[in-house]
């Protein structure tokens, strides 16, 4: 009897569903249910046959509702799962994207991966720099008027300050390594700068140099045409200028047509129609000697970018600060304004 009770649930259980539970809980367990009765029937039985039948009896009992209950956790959890099923939202296989790079981060990628195509290395150095590095070895002594140029922010006065130029980057490689090399080197510089539209305090430059036993100005022009045109394409307007810098000689200045105003004149360019991308020349031979190199065996050239101002060419931003500030609200899209 007992067995035929328990094949009973058991086949009542495989086709039930959540919604005839209570009702089979009722056919079993409750005061009329099969189980139930079947314990009853103890009582008009004497205390031998209670002491014979008993176990079986309470054990039929006890597996019967530990069949039912499994069978009703069961139920509920792939109920649950069917309901997370339905509800869920299609996410598809590909990564929900956050967010994009800020366009300094994506344009200094671009350089980077441009300048390695061409054999150069990256390299990086401290921000809180000595003015023997910052200055001295790049022929900029105490008392030369180039310093009146850039005003330094100090951390401890005359010699622990904030960079003033990523040739600082320069300096040390030159000290640290012997040539040839050629070597790019992205980072911030700092200097006491009014902020205002095309100025800032904090702002990023672009530090590249080649030491070879020969080389000249023909090879630096053609690594900035290359350059120029890679990042503005073919149809971009450049001119170079003599310029001084006292770390190279001659010294050279890349301008790019104003982006824009395309050289009629405006608040970006400051009404000249040209923007001063950088600084570059050949490597003054007492930089090459204060670094212990034989200017008769090697030679090199240098040029430093200013990094911001090929950002905001690139992305038609018309004020560094931008840049620099909260607004996150940046286009992905390399090819549209940002602003």
């Amino acid at each position: 009897m007992q067995e035929q009770i328990i094949e009973q649930l058991k086949a009542d259980l495989k086709t039930a569903t959540v919604e005839l539970l209570p009702l089979l809980w009722q056919k079993y367990f409750g005061k009329t249910g099969l189980v139930t009765v079947a314990l009853k029937e103890l009582n008009a039985l004497s205390i031998e046959e209670k002491r014979a039948k008993g176990p079986a009896l309470q054990a039929m009992n006890a597996e019967a509702r530990e069949i039912f209950l499994g069978y009703q956790e069961s139920l509920a959890a792939s109920e649950r799962e069917k309901s997370l099923l339905n509800e869920k939202e299609g996410l598809g296989t590909e990564l929900v994207k956050l967010g994009h790079l800020h366009p300094l981060s994506v344009t200094i990628k671009q350089l980077n991966d441009l300048f390695q195509s061409l054999g150069f290395s990256i390299a990086e150095e401290r921000e809180i720099e000595t003015d023997e590095f910052c200055f001295q070895r790049l022929n900029v002594p105490a008392d030369h008027p180039a310093r009146d140029m850039q005003d330094t922010i100090y951390i401890e006065e005359p010699n622990i300050l904030l960079r003033t130029q990523t040739s600082s980057i320069e300096a040390r490689v030159l000290a640290g390594y012997k040539p040839p090399f050629k070597v790019v080197s992205p980072g911030k510089a700092y200097r006491n700068e009014k902020v205002n539209k095309s100025n800032h305090f904090i702002f990023h430059q672009y530090q590249g140099f080649v030491v070879l036993p020969e080389t000249n100005l023909k090879d630096l022009f053609g690594i900035f045409t290359y350059l120029f045109r890679h990042m503005y394409g073919d149809e971009v307007v450049i001119r170079y200028r003599n310029k001084y810098y006292p770390e190279v000689e001659p010294g050279v200045g890349p301008d790019m047509q104003c982006f824009n105003c395309h050289g009629k004149g405006c608040a970006v360019c400051k009404n000249v129609g040209w923007i001063e991308m950088g600084g570059a020349g050949m490597i003054h031979p007492r930089v090459l000697a204060m670094a212990g190199l034989d200017p008769k065996q090697c030679m090199g050239f240098a040029f430093g970018l200013g990094l911001d101002r090929w950002v905001m060419a690139k992305y038609k931003i018309t004020d560094i600060r931008t840049l620099l500030g909260g607004n996150l609200a940046y286009k992905a899209d390399q090819h549209e304004s940002i602003i």
